[in-house]
């Protein structure tokens, strides 16, 4: 067999799984694709191995033992990564990397309404003039409702 048909399969899992951590913004998407692309560097490393044994008088298999640990590194992550992701649902309400984002951030030190100090996380203005700005306002509105 020939070394390029696994390293071009590689090379696509790897990039697929690259697209997967770029575009996506759940974070159990993420990780299986974090996942993707580790499975993508072990095919690697085990095709390339085989390749090298062949033309090699030692067999080591060092690239099978690496792909092992590769391998048991992700099953850890995968574990504490779901555990972390479950929490923060459970906590939240969602799993969104970017809604999670947005309520890591604290309020400026001179915003008390949020990080931009304009209502907004993207620093653009409220479309509603009358909607109350501060938590002050908001509780006071609530309270008369």
């Amino acid at each position: 067999m020939h070394l390029a048909y696994p390293v071009v399969l590689s090379a696509l899992l790897f990039c697929t799984g690259l697209y997967g951590v770029l575009a996506r913004r759940n974070a159990i998407l993420l990780l299986m694709s974090v996942e993707l692309m580790l499975n993508a560097v072990n095919l690697n490393l085990v095709a390339f191995d085989v390749w090298l044994s062949r033309t090699a008088e030692e067999t080591l298999h060092s690239g099978q033992a690496l792909a092992l640990f590769t391998i048991a590194i992700a099953a850890a992550e995968i574990g504490i990564g779901l555990a972390i992701v479950l929490a923060v649902h459970r906590n939240r309400g969602t799993a969104n990397i970017d809604k999670l984002r947005d309520t890591a951030e604290g309020p400026g030190p001179d915003a008390p309404d949020g990080p931009s100090g304009s209502g907004g996380p993207g620093g653009a203005a409220s479309d509603s003039d009358d909607a109350p700005t501060t938590r002050a306002a908001v509780t006071k509105a609530e309270a008369t409702a």
